[in-house]
């Protein structure tokens, strides 16, 4: 008499590997905006407060801040820039510089750059 093994139902199958999204495709997806255009009425109301003098918009509904609300205040503290790939040629010993104290070494570059930059633009 043959005996034949039937497959188990309840045998586990191999997972699917999970799919690695990158950060600004999850803001896409997360956005409420995506997929909302607005109506032909908020377009005209969106055009007509952009034709009014800033004296004439009707703040009275926001409320003044208070004298020091700002004292404390640092500009672009959040902002991030788009960084771009590129390829750079430089001096062996520059480089070694600046992996020397370890990861990060392309972090530490854009940041000399940017003070220097910096620098260069405020004496402009």
């Amino acid at each position: 008499m043959k005996t034949t093994k039937k497959k188990r139902a309840s045998a586990s199958s191999q997972r699917e590997r999970q799919r690695r999204g990158n950060a600004a495709s999850m803001r896409r997806a997360n956005s409420p905006a995506i997929g909302k255009t607005l109506t032909a009425r908020q377009k005209r109301e969106l055009a007509a407060l952009a034709s009014l003098p800033d004296d004439q918009i009707d703040t009275s509904d926001i409320p003044e801040l208070p004298a020091g609300a700002w004292k404390d205040a640092v500009r672009g503290r959040f902002y991030r820039p788009v960084k771009q790939a590129v390829s750079l040629r430089l001096d062996a010993d520059v480089v070694e510089w600046l992996r020397r104290p370890g990861k990060g070494y392309q972090t530490r570059a854009n940041a000399v750059l940017r003070r220097h930059m910096l620098a260069e633009l405020r004496k402009a």
